[in-house]
């Protein structure tokens, strides 16, 4: 069963929707994430977990999530329906938002990461998610913000085959004078000219990620996802600021030597993201208009 929700956000959303039940998905990080079911629909919930070290700093980034969500949202950048509440609890910060069915990126490439993945229906399949996932970071491009959080736990793939953006707590956006700096998110897809600002500044020092960055990290995560490989070889054990430093010198992965299967459209794409040159990489509107 797992901890359950605070009860301060279960009273707020029966109120507004009826009895709730709750089922923990993941508890990490110092932060906490439930399955909440309605009668009136599915929710996600999502708290820090009041006893973890850096209980701190997650409710900061719940706190800063929810105020992004009414940025996007008001920017047009997101669906307006996909924040529900948000509040604080004894421990902390809650936020609840829209429940999206999909599953994360790297399990749903699981066929298409052995050989028996190339076949006529996975082509488009893998295609048709590389262009919605484009097109939602369009949007938000197109309102002045980059995602900054662009990764396949990030990502769910729907039955119909395509791309979901959720946790927009990092996001980078115009006028934030009030952020919690942004010191990059996952390392594994973290853009080199990102990794080169955060080796070359303190650690209170705000990076400001952009769109460019978004369209590494997609490349970065279908590169991984299809391959199976990190795009930059580094040992796990490795100190992050090491790993920081295979990225920003562009120690990639050939792609042409770990996929596993040849798929000349789908490579040039994931090539065309990952082009050390944060210029000459595609934007989201291109690329989804390209696939």
């Amino acid at each position: 069963m797992g901890a359950p929700p605070p009860a301060e956000a279960v009273k707020v959303l029966e109120d507004r929707f009826g009895p709730v039940s709750a089922c923990l998905l993941s508890d990490r990080r110092g932060s906490r994430a439930w399955k909440v079911a309605t009668p009136k629909g599915r929710l996600a919930l999502k708290a820090n977990a009041p006893e973890s070290e850096d209980t701190r700093d997650k409710a900061g980034e719940l706190e800063q999530e929810n105020r992004h969500l009414f940025q996007l949202a008001q920017a047009d950048a997101i669906d307006r329906a996909y924040r529900i509440e948000s509040g604080m609890w004894e421990g902390g910060r809650w936020l609840a938002v829209r429940w999206i069915e999909g599953v994360l990126l790297w399990r749903a490439f699981e066929l298409a990461r052995g050989p028996e993945g190339n076949r006529p229906s996975v082509r488009p399949w893998l295609l048709g998610i590389a262009r919605t996932w484009a097109r939602r970071l369009a949007a938000m491009h197109a309102a002045g913000w980059a995602h900054a959080d662009v990764q396949p736990t990030n990502t769910l793939v729907t039955n119909s085959g395509t791309a979901e953006v959720i946790d927009y707590a990092l996001a980078c956006g115009p006028g934030q004078d009030e952020r919690l700096p942004y010191r990059g998110a996952l390392t594994h897809t973290t853009a080199p000219e990102v990794a080169d600002a955060i080796l070359s500044t303190s650690d209170d020092t705000h990076v400001q990620a952009g769109p460019a960055a978004d369209m590494w990290g997609l490349g970065a995560s279908l590169f991984w996802c299809w391959t199976g490989h990190r795009p930059v070889a580094y040992e796990d054990d490795l100190d992050r600021l090491d790993k920081l430093h295979a990225i920003a010198e562009g120690r990639t992965l050939r792609l042409e030597d770990v996929r596993p299967w040849a798929f000349p459209e789908f490579e040039q794409l994931i090539t065309a993201c990952m082009n050390a040159d944060p210029g000459a990489r595609p934007t989201a509107a291109e690329l989804a208009r390209a696939c």
